[in-house]
């Protein structure tokens, strides 16, 4: 990883998905013909360790909102705004709303809100009262609402002059109905994160303090009664209208874990490190400068800036003091992998596999993209089978294909490089892209085997 948008495997790897209504903030969720014709991107980040703390976070919520085999799944969207939504089975959260967390215990409430569109099925609902309005102009207003004024409410930079002119579009009552519906549902799912809170034996302190730092920065402080026009409640109303149920339903003085706190911090560090690099690591650990996930952030900015071996000598450090943090061992294959010395950095990210809990299969891939690095045939056959067990449990991790594409490539087997090639598009929804090497993996494949009817599949799938 040499920056937060780099495509290392296992690291702040970006992807992108089509933006759709729901992302403005609205919360609706639009058709697949409405997001393959939306123009903006949105940046995915891949990181084995933040996926694993959001995933803890987000997983006893689940199960007690029923949700627990619905298959929801938690993704990481570059992005330094504090905000976070839902679409489809997906909640997607913002980097920012990871460092401008102070605790582990503001995060999970943050995810309790979202679990609780998820679970009132509030997209669904919202869709259908845009489809029974029947009016384009409706839509397009209401998108102009959420980016002016709902995303502004959430802390969004630029967002207030996105949507003024679109805003300009439909009928005013039309907007102020559904626009109150929305501030509605997102009082159903405030209510919604309280309960699950509780059931979970969490504090609500989380929740309500989110809510008053987005009250101090909202543009609805002294609006002077504007806020009719927000898909959202005003941040102050929401804390008048939670903090009670959260005193007295959650143990609201209840403290995070250490440990948890640690690797809160830990993630904090890793963002601030390659988003900003060591001035954004100072300043975010400026109180405490010597903590551990300072000093983490710290090793990974010195990887950043080229000095890897100053770098291997503050991990060996981190080490040391947590020698079962399986992330501190994945940094340290990272760093080796960029220094020329694979064989080592395989041997790293093995140890970081062997002690992650989460069994991510982005660690998975990244011994295979070590092996693949390091040249030999045995290695190369071994990292086959590594990546390919990774991509089981990580089918959209377009890293893991092109490092399989290479491993075949140097082997010889050209139609299987150009088919995972190809799979790869796929997964990472570059459907025109994967039909391209689809056929050319078919000319090079011999046909009625697994591999040829693989290429088949993605040939024969119409897409729009």
């Amino acid at each position: 990883m040499r920056n937060i948008v780099s495509s290392v495997i296992g690291r702040f790897a970006t992807l992108t998905v089509a933006a759709s209504l729901a992302l403005s903030g609205i919360g609706g969720a639009s058709s697949a013909s409405a997001q393959a014709r939306a123009k903006n991107n949105l940046p995915l980040v891949r990181d084995a360790e933040i996926e694993s703390l959001v995933g803890d976070y987000a997983r006893p919520l689940l199960k007690a909102a029923g949700l627990s085999r619905a298959g929801v799944q938690t993704v990481l969207v570059n992005s330094s705004d504090f905000n976070a939504f839902v679409l489809g089975r997906r909640i997607f959260v913002n980097t920012g709303a990871i460092t401008m967390t102070e605790t582990p215990n503001q995060l999970i409430g943050i995810l309790a809100h979202e679990i609780g569109h998820l679970a009132g099925g509030h997209q669904q609902r919202l869709r259908e009262r845009l489809e029974s309005a029947k009016v384009m102009s409706i839509a397009a207003a209401l998108l102009g609402a959420g980016v002016a004024i709902g995303g502004s409410a959430a802390g969004v930079r630029g967002a207030a002059g996105a949507g003024a002119g679109v805003f300009s579009a439909g009928g005013a009552a039309t907007q102020r109905s559904l626009l109150n519906y929305m501030r509605g549902e997102e009082s159903v799912a405030d209510r919604a994160a309280i309960n699950y809170l509780a059931k979970t034996g969490q504090s609500g302190r989380g929740l309500v303090e989110t809510f008053q730092t987005l009250d101090r920065n909202s543009m609805f402080s002294g609006s002077g009664g504007r806020s009719y026009l927000s898909s959202h409640p005003a941040p102050r109303d929401r804390v008048l209208a939670i903090e009670e149920s959260a005193r007295r339903l959650t143990p609201y003085d209840k403290q995070d874990a250490a440990a948890l706190t640690e690797r809160h911090g830990l993630a904090r560090a890793k963002i601030a490190a390659y988003a900003g690099g060591m001035n954004d690591v100072r300043r975010l650990f400026a109180k405490d400068p010597r903590s551990l996930p300072a000093l983490y952030g710290d090793a990974i900015a010195t990887f950043l800036s080229g000095q890897h071996a100053s770098a291997l000598k503050k991990l060996d450090a981190l080490i040391a003091a947590r020698p079962s943090n399986p992330w501190f061992h994945e940094m340290r294959g990272e760093i080796l992998l960029e220094a020329g010395r694979a064989p080592e950095a395989a041997t790293a990210f093995k140890r970081a596999a062997k002690l992650d809990r989460s069994n991510s299969g982005l660690l998975q891939a990244e011994i295979g993209q070590a092996l693949v690095m390091s040249g030999g045939k045995s290695d190369l056959n071994q990292a086959i089978e590594l990546i390919q067990a990774g991509l089981q449990n990580d089918p959209v991790n377009g890293e893991g294909y092109r490092y399989l594409a290479m491993a075949y490539s140097r082997l010889g087997d050209i139609g299987r490089a150009e088919l995972a090639t190809a799979e790869g598009h796929w997964n990472t929804g570059s459907l025109q892209e994967a039909k391209v090497f689809a056929a050319r993996a078919q000319s090079k494949l011999k046909p009625g085997t697994p591999a040829f009817r693989r290429a088949q599949d993605i040939l024969s799938t119409k897409t729009r």
